[in-house]
């Protein structure tokens, strides 16, 4: 454990966890936050009748495949946006061509 790691407890799917970490508590509250919304997001399936890991596999599955989504927009973006300074770039040595 780093001099910066504190212990972290929190409560899921009726179990109690608690761990060493670095992150901020900010950062904790939002990564529970977003956990618990995706545990919710099951909320289609029967109440106990699914046991609790395979519904936390089910959220994690779901956060991947969110992850992966923004991942591959984040590179398209990326693609236009480079795109879009290297014209930029060019035109503004076209600019300074024209003026000398």
């Amino acid at each position: 454990m780093s001099d910066t790691e504190r212990l972290v407890r929190f409560r899921l799917l009726d179990e109690d966890f608690a761990f060493y970490t670095e992150i901020s508590e900010e950062e904790m509250a939002k990564i529970l936050t977003l956990v618990r919304k995706q545990l919710e997001d099951g909320g289609s399936l029967p109440k106990g009748t699914v046991p609790a890991n395979k519904i936390a596999m089910l959220a994690c599955l779901r956060m991947a495949s969110e992850y992966l989504r923004l991942e591959k927009e984040f590179t398209a973006y990326r693609k236009i946006m480079r795109s879009r300074l290297s014209k930029m770039t060019d035109e503004i040595e076209d600019l300074f061509k024209e003026g000398a």
